[in-house]
């Protein structure tokens, strides 16, 4: 008699993803302390990882260090970030966090990247 395997996985939880909002706010640093940490003590570098995980050049925010004016690289990535997932907000408003918290919008920025990107797995079974 053949027998059937039914193999179910269970569905991995996440959070709206089409929200028109930040998940988190700009002074959210307890949602995720290490990286906020990191992102106190070494800004460019944290910046740089963040723009890598967004899809940006590596080196991007590495203009702070050659004069460009520093909020307005954070403030590009910022309304790109908004445009991409849909989130309302105005460039007065990202011009203003960005200006005054930079830190505290890369915190923002990755911790968005981390909650609006889902990590696709897949899984195959075989019989043995």
């Amino acid at each position: 008699m053949p027998s059937t395997v039914i193999i179910s996985q269970p569905q991995p939880m996440t959070e709206a993803q089409n929200t028109q909002h930040w998940t988190s706010g700009i002074c959210d640093c307890w949602d995720d302390v290490p990286e906020c940490c990191f992102a106190f003590w070494c800004c460019p570098c944290f910046a740089c990882k963040t723009s890598k995980k967004y899809g940006e050049h590596l080196c991007l925010p590495l203009l702070y260090l050659f004069g460009v004016c520093v909020p307005a690289i954070t403030m590009s990535m910022r309304v790109s970030m908004r445009q991409r997932y849909g989130i309302r907000g105005s460039m007065c408003n990202d011009c203003v966090c960005s200006t005054f918290c930079t830190g505290c919008v890369w915190c923002q920025m990755s911790r968005e990247i981390r909650r609006r990107s889902v990590p696709i797995v897949l899984i195959s079974a075989n019989r043995t």
